[in-house]
């Protein structure tokens, strides 16, 4: 009978300890990826013409350092952009007239919202928007113009060559 109880204490712990690991699991996945924003936090709108691989959780990074996460996203009616939601660090007093760019980490790196400071000496504040933007950059399509050679680039030096075989300068 004692061997029986302990053996049951022994599976009752061990249960209790893998549901304290899912919880924790739940609580990081949810601060991480901005379900649990910040009490507080500064809930500003920038209006991208293109937010490709911006979603919800999504990093908002000042100078690569995190400052807060994308909140929401829908797309506006009005402008047919899409006003991402932004959520950023109370502490961090970012410029009212700064502007916002979808960038990555590099070729195959997470997609982030980078925060250019402005000059001005009034912080952002719940509800602004931040109008100055640019969209995310279309990398596969840049590939292509590069390796087919569809770039405006290519396309100049061609005239180039074409001159300089004729004997005129460009």
């Amino acid at each position: 009978m004692k061997a029986l109880l302990r053996e049951n204490v022994g599976e009752a712990l061990v249960g209790l300890l893998v549901v304290l690991l899912a919880a924790w699991f739940v609580m990081f996945a949810w601060d991480s990826t901005g379900g649990g924003a910040r009490a507080g936090a500064v809930r500003v709108t920038a209006l991208f013409p293109n937010a490709a691989g911006v979603n919800v959780g999504t990093d908002v990074r000042v100078a690569g350092l995190k400052v807060g996460t994308v909140a929401e996203q829908h797309l506006d009616p009005q402008s047919f952009q899409v006003a991402v939601t932004l959520a950023i660090d109370p502490s961090v007093k970012i410029p009212s007239d700064s502007s916002a760019a979808i960038t990555s980490e590099g070729f195959l790196g997470a997609t982030y919202v980078a925060l250019m400071p402005g000059g001005s000496e009034t912080p952002l504040k719940t509800g602004d928007t931040i109008i100055d933007t640019q969209g995310a950059t279309d990398l596969m399509g840049m590939i292509g113009q590069f390796v087919n050679g569809t770039g405006r680039d290519s396309d100049s030096s061609a005239k180039n060559e074409g001159a300089a075989a004729d004997g005129a300068t460009p």
